[in-house]
């Protein structure tokens, strides 16, 4: 992509235990027009060296004051599991803080956040009981569930990402994002399934719909052509709204 004004910078965050490699093949299958930033976590990808973030809270002010600078054209985030709840609070802060809005938000496997009292506590799991549901749920590497080198040094990346996810405790009287949003499920997902997703269209003002696809919490890791080309659909959709609310706005600041 050249130094032209994208028309739309995307923001991807990670799962837990993950990083930007698994979303590495993205930017150059979505419109190049577009500038995709893949994120990682502290502690995650190229930001290894730096220790985790054992919080949500904390994790999301993090990567929003990292991303802050960049907020300077139409933007969205699209975040999956563990990258989904980051994303809702980045945004929370985003519009808190009065800051740009982003114009379209995606959420990828993460139950909604009303749901999210339902505690499991995959992270107090035994080495051998968390490795057999990291292999149920996909997106680990075979290497690192079977490799105890590799798992030690993973392992405790992984644990600290679900402690973080299942001690999240989202605002109950946090009002509806103002902004769009989609969500989107795998069918054959037993922790994320599409009815534990429905709820998150009670936290958009402009709620685009629940995408469900083949597969389970993983379900793009296969061939990602399905998801990125209804992430395209739905990111452009909530661009030209904004833009078609935007030009609304300025004529009537117009009249006199």
């Amino acid at each position: 992509m050249d130094s032209t004004r994208p028309d739309l910078r995307l923001f991807v965050l990670h799962h837990a235990g993950g990083s930007h490699l698994l979303y590495r093949d993205w930017p150059a299958a979505l419109p190049d027009t577009w500038d995709v930033r893949l994120l990682d976590a502290p502690g995650h990808g190229h930001l290894l060296d730096r220790p985790l973030i054992p919080d949500a809270d904390l994790l999301a002010d993090f990567l929003l004051n990292r991303i802050e600078p960049e907020l300077t054209c139409p933007y969205a985030l699209f975040g999956h599991s563990m990258g989904a709840l980051v994303t809702y609070e980045i945004t929370r802060r985003i519009v808190q803080r009065g800051l740009p809005l982003p114009v379209w938000v995606g959420v990828s496997s993460r139950v909604s956040p009303q749901l999210a009292q339902a505690r499991s506590w995959y992270h107090e799991l035994t080495d051998a009981e968390l490795r057999i549901r990291l292999k149920e749920l996909g997106g680990t590497p075979a290497g690192i569930l079977d490799d105890p080198e590799l798992w030690d040094v993973y392992g405790p990346i992984i644990r600290g990402d679900l402690r973080l996810v299942e001690n999240w405790r989202p605002d109950p009287d946090a009002p509806p994002l103002p902004v769009a949003l989609s969500a989107y499920a795998g069918g054959a997902d037993q922790s994320a399934s599409p009815q534990r997703m429905a709820g998150w269209a009670e936290h958009s003002e402009h709620y685009l719909g629940l995408r469900v696809f083949d597969g389970g919490h993983f379900y793009f890791v296969g061939d990602p052509g399905p998801l990125l080309r209804q992430i395209e659909r739905d990111a452009t959709t909530a661009l030209a709204t904004a833009g078609a609310r935007t030009a609304l706005d300025a004529t009537g600041a117009a009249r006199p």
